[in-house]
């Protein structure tokens, strides 16, 4: 009989192609002994079988499933839908390739109205139970049921309204039993039916929506876009929930051990207090640096520069980590080789050189030449930038410069750009939804404070998909989603976003010819890895500067663009 589901004290780091990225660093940190939330990895191979089952779970996936469930009770001390002491999980999606962003974590699944009741008797914390209810609904409204999640933001915005409050945390328990039972009706009048109130039930509707978000419309694009096989599937992981949102004492936080923007060797990364891991990338709440956790949660922080440490010498590679602190206590959600800008990956690779954690051989194959591309992005007019007068200002957060119409919604921006119009997609704030309208637009602007991680990830994994990006550091404002035509003057726009250091030289290239003989045989990557290595394996070597780095990755860059674009004519 097939294994389709492992526990995380099964898995290992090898098994990334079974197990998924996530799946394996989840089951490589639970053996170096980091606290690991515990839970199991429905595989990949049973996404594909859910796929040429005609998209069902069979009976022997069901199974085991089943049966994981039943020891992660065990481990946990917990029950699914227990009177006494329930068990609540997180649902998170994680194909063997980076897809951040494709399928959006479900938190607190297992509750329902018994189990909220529990909770906030036993934790003394009823704010904290309904808030965790009140969130659950929402996310499985949301991604199992694709009910969209305006319709609930518009509810909350509603009671802060009535209540006269800024901020989701200065609503009360009573506010949030409310808003509970607002949301149960929306999903109800959308859907047809009552809200699923049996965990094993939200349980297998929750596996079901991740491997459906294998085939949805943005993880197509992604796929396609990074070389990613269709054939590869998504893995499903299950875990115990460590909650952040019970207190003061609580938090929760995402981290890189290293700058993703610029490649500077130090924590980097954000914390919120008394909130749940959506909290931080959505924006809603304006977060604080990683280094404010020091003050906040001593014990913690130091326990977590330890796990830092440890990871980023075991992966031998820049490492983007979740964790949740609960009553001052760590807990490790992910790890994993961070995304980063063009600028970053060649200071790392040549930092990692210096480090002694990689070989030169190793160094020049971290570096994926297509996002080389970014470093020879338009720039404005230094001398007219200075001599116009901003209209407002932002956060940068990726190089270059833009300028185009603007449109509020990710369908008019891949509409206009159809018809040749340059656009800049304008945002509230923006989310994986918006992938197509970003690859379609000249630049980004949001209104509310995005998160730089989020912004980051952007740029880091859609390098094409804008000139310039920004954030404005404006909360109270509201757009009306509607399309504009004004066009938006370069001597308008916020501020120049460069994100090189001084040391960039201006690069004059020149394309040796090629032969397509070389081909034969390679994928693009494949091929795109064998040049570089061949060609540039002196390039991390000192006393060559940084600049020189970068203008010899570049060309290698701009040569191994133009060789895929004509292998892809040709195919």
């Amino acid at each position: 009989m097939a294994k389709w589901v492992y526990m995380f004290t099964e898995g290992n780091a090898t098994m990334r192609n079974l197990l998924g990225g996530k799946g394996a660093n989840l089951a490589e940190m639970t053996s170096l002994g980091l606290p690991v939330p515990q839970g199991f990895t429905i595989t990949t191979e049973a996404c594909t079988q859910y796929y040429e089952d005609g998209r069902t779970i069979n009976d022997e996936i069901m199974d085991q499933i089943m049966d994981a469930v039943t020891k992660m009770e065990a481990i946990t001390e917990k029950k699914f839908g227990d009177k006494e002491n329930p068990l609540l999980v997180s649902v998170r999606s994680g194909a063997r390739a980076s897809m951040p962003g494709m399928m959006d974590t479900i938190l607190n699944l297992g509750l329902n109205e018994d189990v909220v009741e529990v909770l906030a008797d036993r934790s003394g914390n009823p704010r904290w139970a309904w808030d965790c209810y009140r969130r659950f609904i929402q996310m499985y409204s949301d991604v199992v049921m694709e009910v969209g999640k305006k319709y609930f933001e518009e509810l909350i915005d509603k009671m802060k309204e009535e209540k006269g409050v800024k901020q989701d945390v200065e609503l009360t328990a009573q506010d949030l039993k409310a808003l509970a039972g607002q949301f149960k009706a929306e999903y109800k009048e959308k859907i047809g039916k009552d809200f699923p109130s049996d965990p094993k039930e939200q349980l297998m509707g929750a596996i079901k929506a991740v491997f459906r978000s294998w085939d949805n419309p943005r993880a197509n694009v992604y796929r396609r876009d990074n070389d990613i096989p269709y054939s590869w599937g998504t893995a499903v992981n299950v875990q115990s929930m460590a909650f952040g949102n019970m207190g003061d004492d609580c938090g929760t936080g995402v981290a890189f051990t290293r700058d993703p923007a610029t490649g500077e060797n130090g924590l980097f990364g954000e914390f919120l207090t008394n909130a749940q891991g959506e909290d931080v990338v959505a924006g809603v709440r304006t977060p604080m640096h990683i280094s404010e956790m020091e003050q906040k949660f001593p014990e913690a922080f130091v326990q977590f520069k330890k796990v830092c440490e440890t990871l980023e010498n075991h992966y031998r590679d820049m490492q983007d980590m979740e964790f949740t602190v609960e009553h001052g206590k760590l807990y490790m959600l992910q790890t994993r080789n961070g995304k980063r800008t063009a600028q970053a990956a060649l200071k790392i690779a040549c930092d990692l050189v210096d480090e002694g954690m990689r070989t030169e051989e190793e160094a020049v194959a971290m570096i994926d030449p297509r996002n080389l591309d970014t470093l020879l992005h338009p720039q404005f007019d230094a001398a007219a930038l200075k001599a116009a007068t901003p209209m407002g200002k932002g956060l940068g957060a990726s190089p270059g410069a833009a300028c185009g119409k603007v449109v509020f919604t990710a369908e008019d921006a891949v509409e206009w750009a159809a018809r040749g119009e340059k656009v800049v997609l304008v945002r509230l704030e923006t989310s994986p939804e918006d992938i197509t309208g970003m690859k379609s637009s000249q630049g980004i602007l949001t209104v509310l404070t995005q998160p730089l991680l989020r912004v980051v990830w952007v740029h880091a994994v859609y390098p094409d998909a804008a000139t310039s990006l920004w954030t404005r550091r404006t909360r109270n404002s509201r757009l009306q989603e509607k399309s504009s035509t004004r066009e938006i003057p370069s001597r308008l726009m916020v501020r120049q976003v460069i994100s090189t250091t001084e040391s960039f030289l201006p690069l004059t290239l020149r394309l040796p010819e090629s032969s397509e003989e070389s081909w034969h045989g390679q994928t693009n990557t494949e091929h795109l890895r064998s040049v570089q290595t061949q060609t540039h394996r002196q390039t991390l070597r000192k006393p060559a500067s940084l600049a020189q780095r970068v203008s010899a990755f570049a060309v290698q860059s701009t040569c191994s663009s133009r060789k895929t674009e004509s292998l892809h004519s040709a195919r």
